[in-house]
């Protein structure tokens, strides 16, 4: 059990209740916040006749209409259905669960001032398994993601679809079978559904997760790809990394030189004086990118803690404000860097396995005993060409464009769901990369034979070939390579 405070959330709290499917359920200190920021509301706005935005006003540009106090929830009801605009692919399952863990998390922090109802309601989603189905296409990230959101919070007013049990299915039926009622909101709830970042953010807490394990598999694969293509220990030596400290570059050198440090390989004689840049200056160019995320991670752990819906509700000081806490640029410009920084780590990566695929250094070309009558790895190296053509365009940046909206109130809007959707493509595309070029980096290792790599890298490598055999003549790679991709997401033991 997860219960949901105004504590900070970090990626391995996220981690854990996902990955051990820990319920949710709300401390008594974020009840409080809850209710004591709800209480403020319903008696500011019954106490005088000023506007609020969007708790007695319309939306956007109209911003200035006054709504009757009777037509108030009709209202919230309205915004709800108006903005579930989303088209395009769904939402995978497992961001959309993300979606609503922050949304209780940013609910919870008591400046939204909805209902202890509305929270535990979506907090009943989340622990039943009932997942609101979510369009990745609606969202300019500048009221927060609206459309997303919107179909996000269809479901609790018995509209839209849901995913339960594996079946994507009316989520009006879906209630009925568990006796819940749908919500009928009240003043600023439904708004304060739709505004916020948690479209992007559980995008891009999903991507960090993912490159944390990634970002680990590339420095192993660059380890094993030294010896495989016999290289030099000189680009690793502490002296070359003192004089140059960037955190990531330390880390990543320290990193290759023990997983590396009994490897007699490592020990040979060596007959080239230098290595080509992807082997040599893989502390450079991986810490680059270890550096990047970590940047990034502080970034969204920022967003994921904080309230980014609007208006802001302060009970303590007596104030309602209108302000942009739902602007995603904070989002926009880190999930760019992130679809670089990882495009980089498979760039590399396909570099190494075409200098492995070369016929150099006593290696066989394409990797095979007998070339000519078998291509052996010729065509990995085009299938990741592919991939990693496919991630330059990826990267072209989302947050670099703006274009108005809402007839010219929103008029510099962030792109930060675009931006969080291309991400997760370049987090995928990275993850085929590197088991491609484990593929490649074990098969280089057997024309080093009798000679014994390190013992983490040999351990490796009768863990694999308990999964891919040795190629000895022609078979169908990409069996191979769905094979890989399942090694390495279920063995990381020689990762450590």
């Amino acid at each position: 059990m997860h219960h949901i405070s105004p504590d900070h959330l970090s990626l391995e709290t996220i981690r854990n209740i996902v990955e051990q499917g820990q319920p949710l359920a709300l401390s008594d200190a974020a009840r409080h916040l809850v209710r004591h920021c709800r209480e403020y509301l319903d008696h500011k706005i019954s106490a005088n006749d000023e506007l609020y935005y969007g708790i007695n006003t319309g939306f956007g540009s109209l911003c200035d209409v006054r709504i009757p106090e009777e037509e108030i929830g009709q209202l919230q009801h309205n915004l709800v259905m108006s903005h579930a605009a989303g088209t395009g692919d769904v939402a995978p399952e497992e961001i959309a669960r993300l979606m609503l863990l922050l949304k209780i998390q940013g609910l919870s922090q008591g400046y939204s001032a909805v209902r202890e109802k509305v929270v535990e309601r979506l907090i009943e989603f989340y622990n039943i398994g009932i997942t609101p189905v979510i369009f990745e296409l609606g969202s300019l990230g500048a009221s927060g993601d609206l459309a997303p959101l919107a179909h996000l919070s269809l479901p609790l007013v018995g509209l839209g679809e849901v995913w339960f049990e594996g079946q994507r299915q009316r989520a009006d039926v879906v209630l009925q079978q568990h006796d819940l009622a749908p919500l009928r909101f009240k003043a600023k709830e439904a708004l304060a559904l739709l505004n916020g970042t948690q479209f992007s953010s559980a995008y891009a807490v999903w991507c960090l997760l993912q490159s944390r394990r990634l970002a680990r598999i590339a420095d192993f694969n660059a380890a094993l790809g030294f010896d495989a293509f016999n290289c030099r220990l000189s680009p690793l030596d502490p002296n070359i990394h003192r004089i140059r400290p960037h955190a990531g570059q330390v880390a990543v050198a320290e990193r290759l030189r023990n997983w590396l440090n009994d490897s007699q390989i490592a020990t040979s004689d060596k007959t080239s004086v230098q290595d080509p840049y992807a082997f040599r200056c893989v502390p450079q160019v991986h810490g680059a990118s270890h550096d990047a995320l970590a940047f990034i991670e502080k970034t969204v752990l920022t967003e994921i803690n904080s309230v980014t819906d609007n208006p802001n509700v302060f009970p303590d000081e007596d104030l309602i404000l209108s302000g942009g806490n739902f602007h995603a640029q904070p989002l926009a410009l880190p999930l760019d860097y992130l679809a670089l920084a990882l495009s980089e780590l498979g760039s590399i990566a396909e570099r190494r396995i075409y200098q492995l695929i070369g016929g150099h250094r006593g290696l066989p070309a394409f990797l095979t005993a007998d070339p000519g009558l078998h291509s052996g790895m010729m065509i990995a190296q085009y299938t990741a060409a592919a991939i990693v053509s496919q991630n330059k365009t990826l990267c072209t940046p989302a947050s670099a464009d703006s274009i108005v909206s809402c007839n010219g109130q929103e008029d510099h809007v962030s792109m930060a769901a675009n931006a969080a959707t291309k991400a997760r493509r370049v987090v995928l595309n990275l993850e085929r990369l590197l088991a491609i070029e484990f593929m490649v980096g074990m098969q280089a290792l057997e024309f080093r034979r009798p000679l014994r790599s390190s013992t983490p890298i040999e351990a490796a490598h009768e863990a694999y070939r308990e999964h891919v055999a040795k190629l000895e003549g022609d078979r169908v790679l990409s069996d191979d390579m769905e094979k890989t991709i399942r090694f390495l997401r279920e063995n990381h033991s020689f990762l450590m």
